[in-house]
């Protein structure tokens, strides 16, 4: 069974996140399909998914579109009983459907002023006294969590889920604002985004520029605090291997990491690849293989 997602900009859209991550974390097939929030074409895009109107939107296997964030979790919880997307535990799974919950309906101050971007951190920014009053509502959620399920590091309720997934965008927020949190929820999430997916999601946005940038800030910024060995786009016509890590096919586009060349079957994936060399378990196996 293979879902088929709809997506916007991978830099910019929290609720895409929130929609990939529902499917990739938990292993759950799926095909994705890019919407053009910034290219005009969105309402042409989402035509065939109507009334959906809004990314994430899920189709699936059986055709059926769902939209909306929550009813996609419930739909791919429903129909994947073993995929583990919920907490096992009766009054964790209820605490953790809370928390998503209230994400979904709440915190529009911390959205507005503060859209999720994952290209740099921003330096000196001040938060309305309403988007702090966000920040402590989301620090009670996740200090009752922990009391509900024990957990005092790590994913909220123990093991990974859809809670982690919901509030993942907010970490990205909270990372790249600056925003005051604890040194606890700090580290959670700092934690969050350096998780694999979480790298290969922006990684993959970053394939994409953008002039002018869609939400932009007047003040300094500072590198994404998540690293990566550096590697650039280069000319080549050949490589230490002849075949593409992730597709098998014949390489074609080249990159360069610590003075090696190697290659890769198309821009996309070499361009990710570039913006985060160790997000990529297959390309880290070629090389360390070599």
């Amino acid at each position: 069974m293979t879902y088929d997602l709809f997506i916007g900009d991978r830099l910019f859209s929290s609720w895409s996140m929130r929609g990939w991550l529902m499917l990739e974390k938990f292993g759950i097939p799926h095909r994705t399909h890019m919407i053009g929030l910034y290219s005009g074409t969105m309402a042409a895009d989402m035509a065939p998914l109507a009334p959906a109107r809004l990314v994430p939107t899920l189709r699936t296997a059986a055709g059926t579109v769902v939209g909306e964030s929550l009813a996609m979790a419930e739909t791919l919880a429903e129909e994947n009983p073993d995929a583990g997307l919920w907490p096992s535990d009766p009054a964790a799974r209820a605490a953790a459907r809370w928390l998503c919950a209230e994400m979904v309906a709440g915190f529009g101050a911390l959205r507005g002023e503060c859209p999720m971007q994952l290209l740099h951190c921003y330096e000196g920014f001040e938060p309305s006294p309403e988007t702090r009053t966000d920040l402590e509502r989301i620090e009670t959620l996740w200090a009752h969590a922990r009391s509900v399920s024990g957990a005092t590091t790590g994913p909220l309720f123990g093991t990974y889920s859809l809670a982690d997934v919901f509030y993942t965008p907010v970490a990205a927020r909270i990372i790249g604002y600056g925003l005051p949190v604890s040194e606890a929820n700090r580290a959670y999430c700092l934690e969050l985004l350096s998780d694999l997916a979480v790298r290969q999601w922006r990684a993959m946005g970053l394939t994409k520029t953008y002039d002018p940038f869609p939400y932009p800030v007047d003040l300094p910024t500072s590198p994404w605090p998540i690293t990566s060995r550096k590697a650039k786009a280069v000319e080549a016509t050949s490589g230490e291997n002849a075949h593409c890590p992730y597709s098998g096919k014949p390489v074609q586009d080249f990159l360069e990491l610590d003075g090696q060349i190697w290659g890769l079957c198309n821009p996309f994936c070499r361009d990710k690849t570039v913006a985060d060399p160790e997000a990529w378990p297959a390309f880290v196996e070629m090389i360390e293989a070599r």
